[in-house]
């Protein structure tokens, strides 16, 4: 099997993910409508590898935002420390490979293809028809056993309880933030999310809690777990402010402190995102850090669509919040962060499952000077001109374009050096762009 053969035959399994205009996609499990749902068919292919999830310890990190964020934090705190680790995310931007990494270097082609191919031998012998999703999970857990990592920082692709990441008996469990994703936001909404995401926590895992869970406690004390460490009590990010090219943070820990510890991102969320990574790798290594170390990882690492800045006059930025909190984060980093020298432009799609009115006063539509929407090349994109009809509901002033490169060209096309274009909203319309902002500019899309 070659690459191409690889990417065709997962294509041909249900994607439970979602994706481009054409594909098949079924109903994604919601918080507190998970019937019928189990792991019973990824626990078989898994058996049928011969458990290679059980060959190295893990780091297995779910919320509702920041999750992605923190992964690729905790890999290269995990990687400086002196370890080989693998990290599986999603979704990709670019490329497939970019879910499946080692030591910060995403599986080549030829890896890639043997592995799934090794996966389409095995399938027929399964009594169940493996997702899309499970068998790139397996292939990544393959990798990584075939690469003797000492542990794996695994992302959840979706809630927790029944994803297919959760065979893994992590060391340590990550829970970030608790929000109103992958609900319809009825009553007891906030504890079903949180009780999907707890199902991470296994008897051996000690947990770290990335934000305060009031109320919702009582949702994570309740697994049996190995111990739990609770942001603003056994550990707290007791300053998080500005600073140029990111964030200046006091961090206190079960095992130290780091004072005036340089964040190289935007936005305060992703000093807590740092902080809870740092725990998150204490808590596996059992001590403190060294604090060269940490500064050292940080700055290593790459989050692309996190607020990344990918042009200049005018600036270009680009961040896949695609839901309250996270156009809420991204909003409050651009205002309260930028000074504003010129007119900013918000260029936003969406899928549909968000409310679009929520999403654009999330991102405070009505603050920006002009309001582009767009739609992604996927059969769940919000038409442009709805969302139009949405932010003109709210009293914006908005224009609708379809595509989204061309609604990039638009907002650049009116902008002078001075100006500032966000665009957000959904990941599919975010990667468009930066796919074509980079080939414009002659890179290789970074992982």
């Amino acid at each position: 099997m070659d690459y191409r053969g690889a990417l065709s035959y997962l294509d041909k399994h249900t994607n439970l993910e979602g994706g481009r205009a054409g594909r098949f996609t079924p109903p994604m499990p919601v918080a507190g409508h998970t019937e019928g749902l189990s792991l019973e068919s990824m626990a078989e292919l898994m058996a049928a590898l011969g458990d290679p999830h059980r060959s190295f310890k893990s780091i297995h990190i779910t919320g509702t935002n920041g999750k992605g964020s923190t992964a690729r934090i905790t890999a290269e705190l995990l990687r400086h420390s002196g370890l080989s680790v693998g990290l599986y995310t999603s979704p990709n931007l670019e490329r497939i490979n970019e879910r499946i990494v080692w030591d910060s270097r995403t599986i080549p082609d030829d890896e890639f293809a043997r592995v799934v191919g090794l996966l389409a031998e095995i399938e027929p012998l399964l009594a169940t028809t493996p997702s899309r999703f499970e068998l790139l999970t397996a292939a990544a857990f393959v990798w990584f056993a075939e690469q003797a990592v000492d542990v794996a920082v695994v992302e959840v692709g979706l809630l927790g309880r029944f994803d297919a990441t959760n065979v893994v008996e992590s060391e340590v469990a990550v829970i970030t933030t608790i929000g109103k994703d992958h609900t319809a936001g009825g009553d007891g909404w906030r504890t079903e999310v949180a009780a999907e995401k707890a199902g991470i926590i296994k008897p051996g895992s000690h947990v770290v809690l990335g934000s305060a869970m009031g109320d919702l406690l009582p949702v994570f004390t309740g697994e049996p777990s190995a111990g739990l460490w609770h942001r603003d009590n056994e550990f707290d990010v007791e300053r998080n402010e500005v600073a140029v090219g990111g964030r200046i943070i006091d961090l206190r820990t079960p095992h130290g402190r780091y004072l005036d510890l340089f964040v190289p991102f935007h936005g305060a969320h992703q000093g807590d995102n740092a902080a809870t990574a740092v725990v998150a790798v204490e808590t596996l290594l059992g001590r403190d850090l060294d604090r060269e170390l940490v500064e050292q990882a940080l700055a290593t690492v790459e989050l692309p669509v996190r607020f990344e800045v990918v042009a200049a006059n005018p600036m270009v930025i680009l961040d896949g919040a695609h839901n309250r909190p996270g156009a809420e984060a991204v909003a409050a980093t651009l205002f309260d962060g930028f000074a504003r020298t010129g007119s900013w432009i918000l260029v936003v799609g969406l899928l549909v499952g968000r409310d679009p009115v929520e999403l654009l006063e999330g991102f405070r539509a009505d603050q920006f000077d002009a309001v582009i929407c767009t739609q992604a090349d996927s059969s769940r994109a919000v038409p442009a001109h709805e969302l139009k009809d949405a932010a003109e509901s709210l009293g914006v002033t908005a224009q609708a374009v379809p595509s989204s490169v061309d609604a990039l060209s638009r907002a650049v096309a009116v902008s002078s050096e001075d100006d500032l274009i966000l665009v957000s909203g959904s990941l599919y319309v975010v990667a468009e762009v930066r796919s074509a902002l980079l080939a414009a500019q002659g890179q290789r899309p970074p992982i």
